[in-house]
This record gives structure tokens, sequence and C-alpha cells, in this order.
């Protein structure tokens, strides 16, 4: 029981932190809904993520593990229709500058917007994991 509501609270911090830097998640109501967003992203990931990495192991092997961003964005895909109360939408990265490395202005679509949500959420949350063993 400890172990699923670490889980779920390590998911809702995930969640929370993901919204505050990427603009294209948007999550309205309160602490209630990054826990319940945390509980339904903790049971997806148990549940729905095996089957999908079973299922997607020939691709992962042949891109040696790109694809599993895309079954993250599918996971959070499924997140955004349970939980109507997070949504992604498509937003544009402003760029950045720092000591002569310079990243242009980017506008991420839709499907764009879902994989950087999910690259983020899942760096956030594994930072959170590493840090806590």
């Amino acid at each position: 029981m400890k172990s699923v509501l670490r889980n779920v609270v390590i998911q809702g911090g995930g969640l929370f932190a993901t919204s505050i830097l990427v603009p294209g998640l948007k999550i309205s109501g309160g602490i209630e809904t990054y826990l319940f967003g945390g509980l339904i992203l903790s049971v997806i990931s148990f549940f729905v993520k095996p089957i999908l990495s079973l299922l997607t192991l020939p691709f992962n092997l042949a891109t040696l593990g790109m694809f599993s961003f895309l079954t993250n964005a599918l996971l959070l895909y499924l997140l955004t229709i349970i939980v109507t109360q997070i949504t992604v939408v498509p937003f544009v990265f402003q760029g950045f500058s720092f000591a002569g490395f310079i990243i242009p202005e980017i506008a991420f679509n839709l499907f764009f917007s879902y994989v950087v949500c999910a690259f983020v959420l899942s760096f956030i949350t594994s930072a959170i994991w590493w840090i806590i063993k």
C-alpha cells in the first residue's frame, strides 16, 4: 500500500512539474486533479504499458529504444481521455540561446506536443525515483 501511494504521489508530482515546464500540458483543477491523474497514470502504467511494450518490442529493437517515446505518448493520450481536466494542446517553444548555442523557435503540433510532454514527464518521474532510491 505504501509503494502504491508513493507511486501515485510521484506521478502526480511529475504531472505538476511537467505542467509548469511544458506550456502544452494544461491541468485545470487543484491538487485533487494531480493526485487523481497520478492514480490513473499509475494504473495505466501498471496494466497497459507492459502490453504495449511487448507489442512494440520489434520497433523498440529496430530504433534502439526510441519508439518507447511514442508508447509513453500513447499512455499520456489515454490519461487525457480518462481525466478530462488534463489536456495537451499545441504550443510554440520560444527558442533558447546560451554561450553561442542557439535553438530556434519551434512550433509543435498536437502529436509532437504529446511526445514532448510524455518525454518530459518520463524524465521527471525517473529523476524523482532516482533521487528517492
